[in-house]
């Protein structure tokens, strides 16, 4: 266990689950982050435990706490600096690792480049959008709205921001209308699930990723804000404060062990309960772990950038 800095949101920025267009972050044309409105932090120090090295044979799984740690090489072909190559063939790979993982029909749909040297530069991906920076603030990537909203927008057409676009011929829609009616179904199932991975030579040790296992996030910790995309609206969530919260990482995580990070399951206490009180906690699938980058108290001299990619899958089940 380490102690690390943390951001949560002010908790007086916004009423949990509450739209009022004040708290809202915009982005760009090719969807980079410009600015940030109504969006006040506040840094606590909290304890960040070893993932590795929990007792008792005792795992993290992405299906009960929102996160599960993989040991899947690093295909070696794929240039990360290339737009098409990452969607052509890294997505692929990543589509596999979520359906041997959950037994559903998964679409990768989405992806970022993370990299605080790579921000800082504005580095360009080609023929893609710029890399973006370490996100260091706890949220969540969809909510109540946005995940079934997201699904939805997946069986029309893309737009402009959608990265998988170039895979398409026009008209063409990535997931077949039945499917997403499946999902969306009284008694269906989704979810979405980033893979999240180190492509950087050295392990991590700047910018970690914190994971807040599902089962410790309520309702009343919620705070939803906008996404003011060049073409649409979206929703994500950030966190207030709470003791209940429970943190892990992994250290020094390397090329070879990407992780799968849930963002939205509509079987989940959270989802299920429609805004009013769940017991997350409860058995069964959490609905998402809140994450963020994070500074360790104590971090390492000359530690190397982190350099990762994820990649946003959406899984519907049979």
């Amino acid at each position: 266990m380490m102690q690390g800095s943390v951001n949560y949101l002010q908790s007086e920025t916004a009423p949990s689950l509450f739209r009022n267009g004040k708290v809202y972050i915009k982005r760009d044309k090719d969807g980079s982050d410009t600015d940030m409105v109504g969006v006040n932090r506040r840094s606590l120090a909290v304890d960040v435990h070893d993932g590795r090295g929990l007792s008792g044979g005792d795992t993290m799984t992405c299906e009960r706490n929102g996160f599960e740690l993989l040991h899947t090489p690093l295909d070696g072909g794929v240039d990360f600096f290339d737009h098409e190559q990452v969607v052509r063939r890294y997505y692929p790979q990543c589509a596999e690792l979520v359906a041997d993982a959950t037994g559903g029909r998964v679409f990768a749909f989405d992806h970022n480049l993370r990299s605080a040297a790579g921000k800082r530069s504005n580095t360009r991906i080609s023929g893609g959008q710029t890399v973006q920076g370490p996100a260091k603030i706890i949220h969540g990537d969809y909510t109540l709205t946005s995940a079934p909203g997201r699904l939805s927008d997946l069986a029309c057409p893309p737009k402009l921001n959608d990265t998988y676009r170039i895979l398409l011929d026009e008209g063409q829609s990535l997931i077949p209308e039945d499917c997403v009616a499946a999902g969306l179904a009284e008694d269906g199932r989704f979810a979405i699930i980033n893979v999240w991975r180190s492509i950087a030579k050295e392990p991590v040790q700047m910018n970690p990723l914190a994971l807040c296992d599902g089962r410790t996030v309520e309702p009343e910790d919620l705070v939803t804000f906008e996404i003011h995309y060049h073409d649409r609206i979206g929703e994500n969530y950030f966190a207030r404060p709470s003791d209940q919260h429970r943190f892990y990482f992994f250290p020094e995580m390397t090329a070879d062990e990407p992780l799968l990070l849930k963002q939205w399951d509509s079987a989940g206490a959270l989802a299920l309960s429609k805004g009013a009180r769940a017991d997350a906690s409860q058995e069964g699938p959490c609905t998402f772990s809140f994450h963020t980058a994070f500074d360790p108290i104590v971090e390492p001299e000359d530690a190397p950038d982190r350099l990762s990619i994820e990649v946003r899958c959406a899984v519907v089940y049979d």
